[in-house]
């Protein structure tokens, strides 16, 4: 079995001849895997008249608003090469390529397993081979021979510039911005400090390469915390996705602890338990805090017994406990 190969296979088909034109194995459908795609196929063939996609999140928004725009990256970076995106409503209207999969889940799974690969770099060498073996057998003569793909409309080394994501951020005071939780602060010049209050151009690229730019000029800048951009796009998209685990995990331990204390008015250990928060997480508020201190003053008033704060902190769960002595 090829338990170590990825599970996703992007496969681009020609509708007028059934030709796979290409094909590539990605760890997921994210942004930039199609990026990749989508650059190998227009260095080999050129530009399409229309893709005829699903309706992955990558190429649509599902729920546009007033708040954020219609277009996805890809759907932009399509728009630059003058290329029209269509999303199908269901799998039969784009039942050529879902026949290939078909097809595909088969064939090249047995042929696969046959050459003994086993991982994504392999995986890929070999789909050279196999797409002229199989266009060569399954692919039909088309009624007209008209080529319909055209030339690139710019340099083929500024297609990194086109395939990457874009963003606007806000120029501050002190001549920085703030992009995916850094902190960029750029060269201070004429420039620079006639943007303040500005929006700029934030490029970033599929190897977490950063650029800032304004009105299509680069301006130099320095990112003050690079550790937070070490690593790709999708290697910090997994990342995030185990850190919420945990995060989930332990908040589920701190409701589980704080289910377990003694309720109010419980005996334990021979002492009254009398009103306490239960806090699920972070210190005790404010005011709980005014709570305890006006209950401390009407006892030292009243000549109560003595009352001893306890402060009973397990984890990060804080519980804030009366006791009486007589």
């Amino acid at each position: 079995m090829l338990q170590s190969l990825a599970e996703h296979l992007l496969v681009f088909i020609d509708d007028a001849t059934s030709m796979l034109m290409e094909l590539r194995f990605v760890q997921s459908e994210s942004t930039f895997s199609y990026f990749t795609a989508l650059e190998s196929y227009l260095l080999k063939h050129g530009r399409p008249v229309a893709f005829y996609s699903h309706k992955h999140t990558v190429f649509r928004v599902s729920k546009p608003n007033q708040h954020m725009t219609s277009m996805t990256q890809s759907g932009r970076a399509l728009a630059e090469l003058n290329i029209e995106i269509l999303c199908a409503n269901s799998s039969q209207t784009k039942g050529r390529v879902e026949r290939a999969n078909r097809t595909l889940q088969d064939r090249l799974v047995k042929e696969l397993r046959l050459a003994g690969i086993s991982n994504m770099d392999e995986g890929n060498a070999f789909l050279l081979g196999f797409t002229e073996r199989f266009n060569a057998k399954f692919a039909k003569a088309s009624a007209k021979p008209n080529n319909l793909h055209r030339p690139l409309n710019i340099e083929p080394d500024r297609l990194s510039e086109v395939f990457c994501l874009r963003d606007k951020r806000n120029v501050t005071k002190d001549i920085m911005l703030k992009y995916d939780r850094k902190r960029i602060k750029l060269e201070i010049n004429e420039l620079t400090r006639g943007l303040v209050g500005k929006y700029v151009d934030v490029y970033e690229c599929g190897c977490g390469r950063i650029q800032v730019r304004s009105n299509g000029l680069v301006l130099p800048h320095t990112i003050l915390n690079p550790e937070r951009c070490s690593g790709t796009y999708q290697n910090r998209t997994r990342q995030g996705a185990a850190k919420g685990e945990g995060q989930t995990s332990q908040r589920q331990e701190w409701l589980q602890e704080d289910r377990s204390a003694p309720t109010w008015g419980s005996v334990q250990d021979g002492a009254i338990l009398r009103p306490q928060t239960r806090r699920t997480r972070g210190p005790c508020s404010q005011p709980e805090l005014r709570y305890l201190r006006s209950t401390l003053c009407q006892a030292a008033l009243l000549s109560a017994p003595l009352v001893t704060l306890l402060l009973c902190a397990i984890g990060d769960i804080s519980e804030w406990r009366l006791q009486t002595h007589w």
